[in-house]
């Protein structure tokens, strides 16, 4: 009997949330709901931030119809601009399991190295979030960014979960020095929830769409809270810099059309498409991480607010007995007491209105994008003088430039002495390599 009555109670719960689905949303809860606005101020181009980039990524571009595509974008943007150099890329999981996005980034990095004349280095990163992690052996991500990290200062660009960040600066605590700085793809602010379909009413459950998480946040609570706590100097770029922006079918056709690994990128995209369009509503997706990217190459086009940061529950989301953990952001505001982290950040979400025709224009022109050049309103590009480094830039530049030349040099000579052992060999013994 008890059993029954549980049972027709649960058909009834369910019954009455599905009727909510048919009532139309009066107001989307994008975060601006009784809260004061956020102050924000131009970004300048920062004449002493690193030339040298790190990028770590979840790339899983063409994976599955829900898998998103803009991680492809972001790398794409950071290689094609020349003044940047991309010291090594790692993987992690997050938007597929570490396999798929090792498959995955080591094919688009083969791709642009060709067009940008460069190797992009790839290390496999951590496959499951810091909890997960045992203590050996390591992933080559890690002995790999350490590295990065010794050799002098970085912009580290974060396109998935904080993992591989949290696992290095745990243990070498003393490199959070060179983490110049740190660009992320998370934050919200207090009762926001990530409803891409805002009023499309188009998309699946009468028009309601589906409803998104804080991804990069979720995925790893345990790396992002250790990452705020250090309080590094942090930009975060949210889902909110991204909502005025859409990629819509014509902007892939119109990257299809170089013919370059852009193509390759908007062809691996259009599953992702068809999911915004069938299922959300929209007639094209928000390309999130690409933001990212566009912060570092263009920061001139955001508008960002110095912002408290702190992991804990969002006291305008929850229902009875339950909160949810979130990044949450806002300026004079104290978090509440119990919380696992505090720190200070930028938070980019204002973005210049013509900032996606910049995004394409640098795209479709490819390699030797400028940071310095200016794109017009239809995406062309136009040469200008590439500014001049600051001391600190040029004293990281040299030492750079020594530590590739030595590495170089050391190359060279092991290969002239495999060389010469080889024809030795050949001469005596020729054979044993009468078939190669």
């Amino acid at each position: 009997m008890i059993a029954q009555i549980i049972g027709v109670a649960v058909i009834v719960l369910l019954a009455g949330l599905l009727t909510t689905f048919a009532i139309p949303v009066e107001e989307w809860r994008t975060g601006d709901q009784c809260l004061t606005p956020l102050t924000y101020t131009p970004v300048s181009t920062e004449s002493d931030v690193p030339r040298r980039l790190w990028i770590d990524t979840d790339v899983s571009c063409g994976y599955s119809r829900r898998t998103d595509s803009d991680d492809c974008f972001a790398i794409a943007l950071l290689a094609y601009s020349s003044d940047f150099q991309i010291v090594g890329i790692s993987t992690v999981f997050g938007n597929a399991p570490i396999d798929v996005v090792d498959r995955t980034t080591i094919e688009l990095a083969s791709r642009l190295s060709v067009e940008i004349g460069q190797t992009l280095p790839v290390h496999r990163g951590h496959p499951g979030p810091l909890a997960q992690i045992v203590s050996s052996p390591r992933p080559p991500a890690y002995e790999a960014l350490v590295e990065a990290l010794e050799q002098g200062p970085l912009t580290i660009v974060v396109l998935g979960p904080l993992t591989n960040l949290a696992a290095v600066l745990s243990e070498r605590l003393a490199l959070r020095s060179q983490v110049v700085r740190l660009v992320s793809v998370m934050g919200r602010r207090q009762g926001h929830i990530f409803h891409p379909t805002e009023g499309a009413n188009s998309g699946i459950l009468f028009g309601h769409g589906p409803v998104f998480r804080d991804f990069n946040f979720v995925m790893d609570v345990r790396a992002s809270s250790q990452i705020i706590d250090l309080n590094l100097p942090t930009t975060l770029i949210p889902y909110n810099a991204a909502r005025g922006i859409e990629m819509t079918a014509g902007d892939l056709d119109r990257l299809t059309a170089s013919g370059r690994a852009i193509s390759w990128l908007a062809e691996r995209a259009r599953p992702w498409l068809s999911y915004w369009h069938e299922d959300i509503g929209r007639q094209g997706f928000y390309p999130f991480d690409l933001l990212a990217a566009a912060h570092v190459v263009e920061p001139n086009q955001f508008g960002c607010a110095p912002v408290r940061v702190w992991v804990g529950k969002d006291p305008m989301l929850s229902v009875p007995y339950w909160q949810s953990t979130a990044l949450l952001v806002d300026q004079g505001i104290r978090p509440l007491e119990k919380v696992e982290a505090v720190g200070s950040a930028l938070y980019c979400a204002k973005v210049e209105t013509n900032i996606k025709s910049k995004l394409m224009g640098r795209l479709i022109a490819g390699a030797g994008t400028d940071l310095s050049g200016k794109l017009g309103r239809e995406g062309d590009l136009h040469a200008s003088d590439r500014p001049a480094l600051s001391p600190a830039q040029q004293e990281s530049e040299l030492r750079l430039l020594r530590k590739q030349l030595s590495n170089r040099l050391r190359k060279l000579l092991r290969s002239s002495f495999e060389s010469l052992r080889t024809n030795r060999a050949v001469l005596e013994y020729p054979e044993v390599f009468r078939s190669y």
